[in-house]
């Protein structure tokens, strides 16, 4: 799926491409069923024609829902622009007081201790939250952005889209069974002569109904599958790439950052926050404590609070980290090359032999490289010395500084892949400066080395 949202002709027609599927299994089934000559066991009873247009009528009626509800949107009064978050934020909120006790936890309120910043919006990031590219703005529990529905699943969207797939595949369940009922009768007539069954034309129509059913079966019972999951469990596809980055980044151990650095690593497992028991994860998702609503088709979803508390802004948390607001935990190695002056990727392409047509090619190649290691070395050498001078703050960095591609799950998915802008997601709050005490040997010599060849020069 890489790359695929980004595609121009799919922004174009895969809506379009969606209603002619529709068309194509729902219509011309019914008509090939009602006209087709001797294809046993005849035209569906009438009994079974309003069945199937009924759930037609409520899949045409989700799906629509699902292209056209707002994925939501925070009010930039609200919003921001507001105070940007402090070096100590960065360290995340403090643990709840005793009498806080007994109120349910929430993740920290916007604007407070380990506030995320959103630099597209220039406004809070609330917990949750991803900027979407193809929608331009922060969205509320950003699941995905769907390119079938050219639109976001989120919040406010998620419940006419889970909707959307329960009737489409009741729908898609039901044609499976009406066109078994003919390949049954077709195979149980296989030794008649060949004039008293259907048509070439209509054995041909049979069969790619068949086989397209089949195939879109099959695509969106695992579709229904992953979403119901995420629903029973409270997480988002977005969450569920974060927890395989998370397990893996902890099973391969934290780096040479202090253990108690929560802004620079995590030795520590972080657990998932949000998932709080399956009936509450359920309703909360839906909107409605009333079940007999989740799967209603004119039923409607969440909204997001005008006041900056409440749903879009705040969700509760099961009090198994220390603290709340610790998800997403930051990625030690995004964190490590934000720090000005890192240099491991200069080692990224060490070994590789460029081969050249022409000794006039080699000599051009040679004279762009040295270019480059000058404008690095003095880039390199200015951020150094900046950090030597203990300056406390640095400004927020929003480009991974020549960062290793990012990671890709068991699926091969990126977080660009779910429709997020990677570029402002890198949740590393304010760069703060790393005392010497943090510092391994090796870097510190590596430091040094740089001051005295720049006392050299001098």
């Amino acid at each position: 799926m890489a790359g695929f949202n980004d595609a121009p002709i799919v922004k174009r027609l895969a809506v379009p491409a969606v209603c002619l599927l529709i068309v194509f299994l729902a219509y011309s089934s019914q008509y090939l069923f009602h006209t087709a000559e001797n294809l046993d066991p005849g035209p569906p009873p009438t009994k079974q024609t309003i069945t199937f247009n009924v759930l037609l009528t409520c899949l045409w009626w989700t799906y629509y829902k699902a292209c056209t509800v707002s994925p939501g949107q925070y009010d930039p009064a609200v919003a921001g622009p507001g105070p940007r978050p402090t070096p100590n934020d960065a360290r995340g909120q403090d643990s709840s007081s005793d009498d806080e006790s007994t109120a349910a936890p929430t993740s920290p309120v916007p604007g407070g201790p380990g506030t995320r910043w959103c630099t597209k919006c220039n406004a809070v990031k609330p917990p949750r939250a991803h900027h979407c590219r193809h929608c331009r703005r922060c969205i509320p529990k950003m699941d995905h952005h769907c390119p079938w529905t050219a639109n976001c699943v989120s919040l406010t969207s998620f419940p006419h889209f889970l909707r959307f797939l329960i009737w489409t595949n009741l729908s898609l369940w039901y044609l499976s069974y009406l066109l078994f009922l003919r390949f049954a009768a077709l195979w149980d007539s296989r030794k008649w002569p060949s004039y008293l069954g259907p048509s070439i034309a209509g054995l041909i129509h049979l069969t790619l109904l068949g086989l397209v059913c089949f195939v879109t079966s099959l695509a969106l019972a695992i579709m229904l599958t992953s979403t119901v999951k995420g629903w029973l469990f409270n997480t988002t596809m977005i969450e569920g790439w974060e927890i395989d980055k998370h397990e893996r980044l902890v099973e391969r151990g934290g780096g040479w950052w202090d253990e108690d650095d929560e802004a620079g690593g995590f030795p520590d497992k972080v657990e998932f926050p949000y998932d709080i028991g399956i009936f509450k994860n359920m309703s909360d998702a839906m909107g409605t404590r009333n079940f007999l609503l989740w799967f209603f088709p004119f039923a409607g979803g969440p909204r997001i609070s005008r006041t900056g508390k409440g749903p879009g802004w705040e969700y509760e948390e099961n009090g198994f980290n220390p603290r709340l607001g610790m998800w997403p935990p930051p990625d030690p190695d995004r964190y490590r090359r934000s720090v000005p002056g890192w240099a491991g990727d200069s080692m990224d392409n060490e070994g590789a032999i460029p081969i050249y047509s022409s000794p006039e090619e080699r000599k051009a190649a040679f004279q762009r490289r040295q270019e480059e290691d000058m404008r690095r070395w003095r880039k390199q050498r200015a951020d150094l010395l900046a950090e030597l001078e203990e300056v406390e703050d640095y400004e927020v960095v929003t480009s991974d500084g020549g960062a290793k591609p990012e990671f890709k799950n068991a699926d091969g998915e990126t977080l660009g892949d779910y429709g997020v802008d990677s570029d402002d997601d890198e949740n590393i709050p304010l760069i703060r400066r790393i005392d010497d005490d943090d510092v391994p040997l090796g870097e510190i010599l590596r430091r040094r080395r740089v001051v005295e060849l720049d006392d050299t020069e001098r």
